[in-house]
């Protein structure tokens, strides 16, 4: 060990090469993540155009909820809703299977692609042939 490496360590940073390989360790992650994310806003923004709402409003937090809701024909209020935990995961599934259902697909399809595989779901529905019908939930009132 060299007199740097020492004096590194006691000042508590790791030596060059420690530092090169986990900055590009954690590099690759960090480039999926972003990258899952912007296909993601990019199915969402999709989603949202076609039920007719702005697609922006993916882009901003909380009002992109109201909008979602807004789409499944919910209340608004619900956003309160999914600040509770446990009811927060009810709650995700009663608008994932609202949103399937306003785009003419199954309850099955809420649960498990909106649900469980969202990405994938939103993808389907904003690039597919699925076209916007209504809220599902005021064509139940």
């Amino acid at each position: 060990m060299t007199t740097t490496s020492v004096l590194r360590l006691l000042q508590g940073t790791a030596p060059d090469s420690v530092e090169t390989g986990a900055s590009s360790v954690a590099f690759i992650p960090l480039v999926v993540m972003l990258v899952v994310a912007v296909v993601f806003i990019i199915a969402m923004w999709k989603v949202y155009t076609k039920a007719g709402q702005p697609g922006w409003a993916i882009l901003i937090p909380i009002y992109n909820l109201y909008i979602l809701l807004k789409i499944a024909g919910r209340p608004g209020w619900w956003i309160i809703l999914c600040c509770i935990p446990v009811v927060n995961l009810v709650i995700a599934i009663l608008v994932a299977i609202d949103v399937a259902k306003s785009f003419g697909k199954s309850a099955a399809f809420g649960v498990v692609m909106l649900f469980l595989l969202c990405g994938l779901g939103y993808l389907m529905l904003g690039f597919g042939k699925a076209t916007y019908v209504g809220p599902a939930a005021l064509a139940k009132a």
